[in-house]
């Protein structure tokens, strides 16, 4: 596959394919590869922009609060002549920007895909972000591979594939942990749940039966809220569905993605 690089003072970025704008958020405990097994076919039909979150592959850090990366997104839509017809696409942390975004810039976008997504976290979520914040602190990004392959996927996908822990290793030791530790402070304060109601964007929320990260509860709580909003569950699945089950993901989000 053909991928442009894109770079601005700020924010890195990948792009390919051609036609409507498709932009994709991945999730703190993931990099922008994690859409890979679905990015052929997406590329297909659109103008896929992947973007890098701050401390991923060189793009820069942002306050640690989701309005503050919730601005991040919006620089990144002008910097890289995002359309105003675009599809806003996030997995995980990704999603939560991604909704804040939508929240505030609703204009700016036609369409919005939350692949498990949590809009706030009860007390019990924000321990464990909590808890891989001073991990990392303490001993660096490494320290939290095990845990976040045990949030990415779900056990039984750790027993068929045991290669997925120093997998999530290799990815995290390429993260900034001062910038890792600043996301998962936003993802303590965030309570985008009070604005659902305002969302004016169609949405669609997909999430895996079995994911640990953001469970099915917070999922839906989203689509309950959002006026209009879709839900599909993908079962056998957990956080993320582009890495663990592309083709189920692909097919879950085929026909939200083409029309019109």
């Amino acid at each position: 596959m053909n991928i442009e690089p894109l770079t601005t003072p700020k924010t890195t970025a990948a792009r390919i394919g051609a036609g409507r704008d498709l932009v994709v958020i991945h999730s703190l405990l993931t990099d922008r590869h994690a859409f890979d097994p679905v990015l052929a076919d997406l590329a297909a039909r659109f103008r896929v922009t992947l973007l890098n979150l701050p401390g991923f592959h060189g793009s820069k850090p942002v306050a640690a609060s989701i309005d503050a990366y919730g601005e991040w997104v919006h620089e990144a839509f002008d910097a890289f002549g995002i359309s105003r017809d675009a599809i806003l696409m996030g997995n995980g942390f990704g999603g939560t920007v991604a909704l804040a975004f939508a929240l505030a810039q609703g204009d700016r976008l036609a369409k919005l895909v939350l692949c498990d997504v949590a809009p706030g976290f009860p007390e019990e979520g924000k321990e464990a972000f909590r808890v891989m914040a001073a991990k990392v602190a303490e001993g660096g990004m490494g320290t939290i591979a095990e845990i976040a392959a045990n949030r990415v996927f779900h056990a039984g996908y750790l027993a068929a594939h045991p290669e997925a822990v120093n997998e999530r290793k290799a990815v995290l030791l390429k993260i900034d942990p001062v910038t890792f530790r600043a996301a998962c402070a936003s993802l303590v304060e965030a309570d985008l749940t009070p604005m659902l109601g305002k969302l004016k964007v169609p949405a669609l929320v997909v999430y895996g039966e079995l994911d640990q990260a953001t469970p099915p509860g917070l999922n839906k709580l989203i689509a309950s809220r959002a006026p209009g909003a879709r839900v599909i569950e993908l079962p056998g699945c957990g956080h993320c569905p582009p890495l663990e089950q592309p083709q189920e993901f692909l097919a879950a989000i085929r026909e939200f993605l083409n029309s019109r």
